[in-house]
């Protein structure tokens, strides 16, 4: 497998779930900050031009933080990223899509960049507060379901990988973490697969 990859952003969580799985892959870095995902060489790879980006043992280019999420728990069921049973596999979906396309999406996109919408200050001020709002409260959503246990799906899971990248954003976000989230990241940061998906 190849994964392109762009430190910093969220394909740090498809990192940290090919190193849980445990296949060896390659590793591109492709710089966003410079553009790189714009250069002429990505694109023909991947027309999306964003990250991630996996290349399967088939060759084939697999996009989009959820779907490869999906494909590599269903695909390497023995590194037990998805739980058991419909219902829970849905569930985790459900949580993963909400950290995905709400949270980052709705929320830590217009915190960070809000400048990639609007051009005017007082309207990107205005836009950055607001993701702030959603990812705060995404954050206190989260916190409340690790009350329960270590991880937000009781075990660890793919919803984690999604998880850590976002909340791995706070300090950037302007964003302080809660006693529960900060012990929730020092317990992910522990994990050996992390550990390498962060060298």
């Amino acid at each position: 497998m190849e994964l392109f990859h762009s430190p910093g952003s969220c394909s740090i969580g498809i990192r940290v779930l090919l190193e849980e799985i445990g296949q060896p892959y390659t590793l591109h870095i492709i710089d966003v900050k410079s553009g790189a995902q714009r250069s002429p060489d990505y694109l023909a790879l991947n027309p999306k031009g964003k990250v991630p980006a996996l290349v399967r043992p088939d060759g084939s280019l697999l996009t989009e933080f959820p779907a490869i999420a999906l494909w590599l728990a269903r695909a390497y069921p023995a590194a037990g990223l998805l739980p058991e049973g419909l219902e829970a596999e849905v569930r985790a979906i459900e949580l993963l899509d909400y950290i995905v396309a709400s949270l980052h999406m709705r929320g830590a996109t217009f915190a960070l960049v809000p400048q990639k919408f609007v051009a005017d200050p007082a309207a990107q001020a205005e836009l950055a507060t607001h993701g702030r709002a959603v990812l705060a409260a995404g954050y206190a959503a989260l916190s409340e379901r690790l009350m329960a246990g270590d991880y937000v799906m009781g075990a660890f899971s793919i919803a984690d990988a999604a998880a850590f990248y976002l909340i791995g954003w706070h300090e950037r976000a302007g964003l302080s973490l809660d006693p529960v989230l900060t012990a929730y990241m020092a317990r992910m940061r522990a994990r050996p697969a992390i550990q390498r998906a962060l060298t």
